[in-house]
């Protein structure tokens, strides 16, 4: 049975914790505006002018343009400003104006190959551009010029239905990229129009189906297929494959469309495909796709650290997406466990805290004395020339309160209790609700209820803790749902052990072979070079042991780091190999959050470490 939970507005939600609340800050005074500066210097906006910008076109810059721009509609649904809502108009200008009179809209094709539409559906992403255009769109309906643009993308969703399909008169085709599936769901639940949610199920059940509508004479065509998640159709996929990015944004399609149409066989492997990627494809710290060979995942347990793995940002953020919509159809927490880690490690280590450099790749492990270490960059970056990841930031951040919360009817999840304070819908009641502490640095929660309405409270325990106590107005409770009438000040009270864990990993994963890695609640851990006496790689962690908390210079106030005893190994100046055994020589060494790494200067770094 689905449980068809929903998430709250995006301004419903107003944060106060140490983590998340900075983070969505800095997204509005930093990361939407350095990326605002970034797409009009590269020429992504004035692309839309057709007659007059004479520079260069990529196929994928309206999506780049559309992110940002989603991103810009949430942040002026979270704070009044001026300047960015004369962005927002003129923006949405530039993109209406490049519209075509059947309704067709893409600056690539349109000012740069006209003859072309719809040609290379496999490969040009006009498809994908007309997905985030369309989630642009529906994100800024409500503003001040933003219904032009919810028109305009309507006008553009129709025309594509009247092309793609099954009916007489109908092509056959699917997105190459896949992003518009889980669109049109979102243009279907805004206007009500059935024909959104019958062509999102079109793309996603007729794909991979015979004969297939991916060229056969592409270099590698089976392989590509398999790339694209088109090589079979999604009811017999049996485990996540291909592009990580584009296989996570299918999968949330799925789940969108399961969710409004009630078919549980299609949730049911949307469901199996993300066990697979749990079980036997995610990093420690959520991340997803290994290797940078086509940004892809590969075969089970294949999870280097090095500078060959991918992890890319945008699979990050997207497997948290994913990881909500099946929460909110099945009400297992175990998706909120993976949404957790995901958030809080494999997500936020992919901006700056200033919030204006990014990691494409996030890295496990980075040594400059790695013969693979200039595979990709060992810094943040500015911009990339392929820039998903920054511009996927500017739409993520201002999102973060929404992953909060779940409500239905009767019902109020707390699915992650960071500092916050909210007022949501449950039903038709309007529940004020705050929470208090220091979460994720530490377990002691605080929850009160301030109006007086009748639900279910539903508190997670995560599957990290175990050992937790409740307690309803001073009073112990045993259950972690709490259904009862509340009155306006009634206190809840959640006690989260969280010790240091030190964390294996399964044999098959051969390069963390006698390493281990520490993590603590959600957080999980990193030794950067910065913070050590010796080289990181030269460090063996006592594994069995009372570990230290503390603070660390230079990373924000609040900020724990774990500290303990450590061995140095010294090895003999023989060359290459040696016989024999290594001398050890105690010391001590720091960790700090791995999201957090590198905000405090170039610096080499692991994850996983040898220990005794």
């Amino acid at each position: 049975m689905m449980k068809k939970l929903e998430a709250p507005g995006i301004a419903d939600v107003r944060l106060n914790d140490g983590i998340l609340a900075p983070r969505r800050k800095t997204a509005l005074t930093s990361t939407i505006p350095s990326a605002i500066r970034k797409a009009e210097e590269s020429g992504r906006i004035n692309a839309f002018d057709l007659e007059g910008y004479k520079g260069l076109r990529e196929y994928f810059y309206d999506s780049d343009t559309a992110k940002i721009l989603e991103g810009i509609a949430y942040a002026l649904k979270l704070e009044k400003n001026d300047e960015l809502q004369k962005t927002f108009e003129t923006w949405v200008d530039k993109i209406v104006g490049c519209q075509q009179p059947d309704g067709y809209l893409n600056s690539y094709i349109s000012g740069a190959a006209p003859q072309d539409r719809w040609k290379y559906l496999n490969r040009i992403h006009e498809l994908y551009c007309a997905g985030h255009l369309i989630e642009a769109a529906v994100a800024g309906k409500d503003l001040p010029g933003g219904d032009k643009l919810f028109k305009a993308m309507c006008r553009y969703a129709d025309y594509i239905d009247s092309v793609f399909g099954l009916d007489e008169g109908k092509r056959r085709g699917w997105p190459g990229h896949e992003e518009i599936e889980l669109a049109l769901i979102k243009l279907y639940r805004a206007t009500g129009n059935e024909r959104y949610l019958k062509l999102a199920s079109y793309f996603i059940n007729d794909r991979g189906t015979e004969p297939n509508v991916f060229p056969t004479d592409e270099w590698q065509y089976e392989v590509m297929r398999g790339i694209r998640q088109a090589d079979k159709p999604v009811r017999e996929q049996q485990t996540a494959q291909g592009h990580a990015v584009r296989a996570v944004y299918l999968y949330s399609g799925m789940a969108d469309t399961a969710y409004e149409t009630g078919d549980t066989e299609l949730l049911a492997h949307c469901e199996k495909i993300f066990a697979s990627i749990v079980n036997e494809r995610m990093y420690i710290t959520g991340g997803i796709g290994s290797t940078f060979h086509y940004e892809a995942f590969t075969k089970a347990y294949d999870l280097s650290n090095g500078a060959l793995m991918y992890a890319e940002s945008c699979a990050a953020m997207g497997l948290v997406q994913l990881s909500r919509r099946l929460f909110n159809l099945t009400g297992k927490t175990e998706y909120l466990d993976v949404l957790e880690t995901a958030l809080y490690n494999g997500v936020l280590s992919g901006v700056s805290l200033a919030g204006n450099t990014y990691f494409y790749s996030n890295y496990l492990e980075v040594d400059e004395n790695s013969s693979f270490y200039n595979y990709g960059a060992p810094e943040r970056q500015p911009w990339f020339s392929c820039p998903c990841c920054p511009t996927s930031f500017s739409r993520f951040l201002p999102q973060l309160g929404t992953f909060i919360y779940s409500m239905s009817a009767d019902e109020l999840h707390v699915n992650i209790p960071a500092a916050n304070k909210a007022e949501l819908k449950v039903g038709n009641q309007s529940v004020k609700i705050e929470i208090t502490g220091n979460y994720p640095y530490d377990g002691n929660i605080g929850i009160i209820i301030n109006s007086d309405a009748e639900f279910t409270l539903k508190l997670r325990i995560p599957s990290w803790c175990r050992n937790h106590s409740i307690k309803v107005n001073g009073e112990k409770c045993d259950s972690a749902l709490i259904k009862r009438q509340w009155k306006a000040g009634d206190k809840v009270e959640m006690v989260l052990d969280m010790p240091v864990e030190v964390m294996l990993a399964h044999s098959k994963i051969t390069c963390n072979l006698g390493k281990a890695a520490l993590k603590r609640g959600p957080i999980v851990y990193a030794l950067e070079e910065i913070d050590q006496q010796f080289p990181v790689r030269e460090l063996l962690i006592e594994s069995e042991q009372d570990f230290e908390l503390g603070t660390v210079e230079g990373l924000p106030e609040g900020t724990v780091a774990i500290r303990g005893t450590a061995y140095r190994e010294k090895m003999p100046d023989t060359g290459l190999y040696y016989t024999g055994f290594p001398e050890y020589e105690e010391t001590v060494f720091c960790a700090v959050p791995y999201a957090l790494w590198q905000n405090r200067g170039k610096t080499n770094m692991c994850v996983w470490n040898r220990y005794l």
